[in-house]
């Protein structure tokens, strides 16, 4: 899910600022842009970002608004000085260069400069209450996200069950259509030979048992409800339902596969429709 959240407050003397923002993704995915400073916090924060979000791609921006006190000193790398004095000098020489070669030259190479900050490293108690801020706000629109999402999603659950009764209305029929065709079919090739009416009977329950699909609508049901009650739960629950919505396709497919009936195959149809749908949706869902 996608999310927002941002706060501001005072470490090591300066104003610091932190962004947290969340998009979809399958797995827990932290990016952090940290200024030096806060390097030794890094650890603390993953940790807290992932008690807090299950998924998502996490990117996490602190920049100083004011920056931290801390004294600058200027270094000097002689042993580097002299070997680009050196160079330089091989160099006009072997090319027969004209022109000297002076301190301008020498201080802008890099490396024989350097300006080095002795500002302190942050600790996370200093830092956690801006994070904690910021990330709570992210939650909270995430959370918003969410519930929209359960919404639509629950919707899709309505439409599956309605599918799944629809379905079981139109078995019976479906049922004494195959008992018929199944008599008229065996006295047609009887072709007027007594029939064994017992074993005919045996035909027939055998028959009836394979395109049966009581069972699958019982555990067609069972997953719904099992959907419903996930949804209407607290925490994450992405990978709990696409696990159900995988098991809710198996149902459904089993239902097509032994219905051989046009009505019921356009309502199997419709039922697997919903079911993208839902899947889809899921890829969104913590």
């Amino acid at each position: 899910m996608t999310g927002f959240g941002s706060a501001e407050g005072s470490v090591l003397g300066g104003r610091l600022s932190i962004e947290i923002r969340s998009v979809n993704h399958r797995y827990f995915n932290p990016q952090l842009k940290l200024p030096f400073e806060l390097a030794g916090t890094e650890s603390q924060l993953r940790e807290r970002l992932r008690q807090l979000l299950d998924r998502g791609h996490v990117t996490v921006s602190a920049r100083w608004i004011e920056a931290p006190a801390a004294e600058a000193t200027v270094t000097v790398d002689l042993a580097r000085a002299r070997q680009v004095l050196e160079a330089a000098k091989q160099l006009k020489k072997q090319l027969k260069l004209k022109g000297d070669v002076d301190l301008a030259f020498v201080a802008r190479h890099p490396d024989v400069l350097a300006l080095e900050r002795d500002g302190a490293a942050a600790e996370w108690n200093e830092v956690a209450p801006i994070v904690e801020r910021a990330a709570q706000q992210l939650v909270a629109m995430r959370a918003r996200e969410g519930a929209a999402l359960a919404t639509e999603l629950m919707g899709r659950l309505e439409a599956l069950a309605a599918g799944a009764n629809a379905v079981e209305r139109r078995a019976p029929e479906r049922l004494g259509a195959e008992l018929a065709r199944l008599k008229k079919a065996v006295t047609e090739l009887a072709a007027g030979v007594p029939v064994d009416e017992q074993r005919l009977a045996v035909e027939v329950a055998l028959m009836a048992d394979r395109v049966d699909i009581t069972e699958e609508l019982v555990r067609l049901r069972t997953h719904l409800a099992a959907c419903r009650e996930a949804l209407a739960g607290d925490g994450a629950v992405g990978k709990q339902l696409g696990f159900l919505a995988q098991e809710l396709l198996r149902e459904v497919n089993t239902i097509g596969s032994k219905a051989n009936d046009a009505v019921i195959g356009h309502l199997v149809i419709a039922m697997k429709g919903e079911l993208e749908k839902f899947r889809e949706q899921l890829e969104n869902l913590e």
